[in-house]
């Protein structure tokens, strides 16, 4: 069977990793460069690194951080942030990235995913997607959870994916920083929706809630958690342990 990948998240301002609730109230965590060695050496099996402020700012990711960073680590590292173009592609590979994340980028311009697969092919274009409920029907926002698209997410999903998207990366607003669980219904809709690997991000509060995760919704390929990981609540040692107890595969 194929392993089901966990993977710790950083989210970087001004050069800091940060993290809140439900997208808002940012606290400083750590220096990503050493924050992503510690994960390398101690059981990730990917990494995931956004520039969380590049796409609201309208600049470009912050390349020297970046730099340094997939310096040290050894496992496959995904960025994003800021990603307008296929020159961003170009410019994060150059870096030092196995694979680019692109969220608002896309929404401006729905043929980059498309553009960017066939330049450096599907397994190099993650498809980022922040998603909320609003009035009871899933919908995409932009700009770090800012914006409201008015686009309805399972369909967007599915265009990208469509497109040439070869992961996806599903963001819930409603449960990220709560500690309360992963959105399941959110990613049943996805999973039955795409047919390519699905990561889960948002809720995680303890080990339990990848158990859950996994167990309730065998299609879901990966968690990813930030804050859980950073403040040490849940070692990444520990959680691949009980998944394994459990009988989901992991790396160990």
């Amino acid at each position: 069977m194929i392993t089901k990948r966990i993977i710790p998240c950083l989210d970087v301002r001004d050069g800091r990793v940060v993290k809140g609730v439900n997208f808002e109230k940012l606290g400083d965590v750590a220096s990503p460069v050493e924050l992503a060695k510690y994960y390398s050496d101690h059981g990730a099996d990917e990494l995931v690194f956004y520039d969380i402020t590049a796409s609201a700012e309208g600049r470009a990711l912050f390349t020297d951080i970046l730099t340094e960073t997939a310096r040290t680590v050894f496992i496959p590292l995904t960025v994003g942030g800021g990603i307008n173009t296929t020159a961003d592609f170009d410019r994060v590979l150059k870096c030092g990235a196995d694979k680019v994340s692109v969220n608002s980028g896309a929404i401006r311009n729905p043929k980059l995913v498309g553009e960017a697969a066939r330049l450096y092919g599907d397994q190099c274009v993650v498809l980022s997607v922040d998603v909320k409920r609003v009035d009871g029907v899933f919908r995409v926002f932009a700009k770090g959870g800012r914006e409201n698209t008015g686009k309805e997410a399972i369909e967007w999903i599915r265009r990208c994916v469509g497109d040439g998207a070869g992961e996806v990366v599903v963001n819930s607003i409603d449960t990220d920083g709560v500690k309360q669980g992963f959105d399941l219904e959110m990613l049943e809709k996805v999973c039955e929706a795409v047919k390519v690997p699905v990561i889960a991000s948002g809720g995680a509060g303890g080990i339990d809630d990848f158990i859950t995760l996994f167990e309730t919704l065998p299609g879901v390929d990966a968690g990813l958690a930030a804050s859980i990981f950073h403040f040490g609540e849940v070692r990444i040692t520990d959680l691949k342990q009980a998944m394994a107890a459990r009988g989901i595969p992991a790396r160990l």
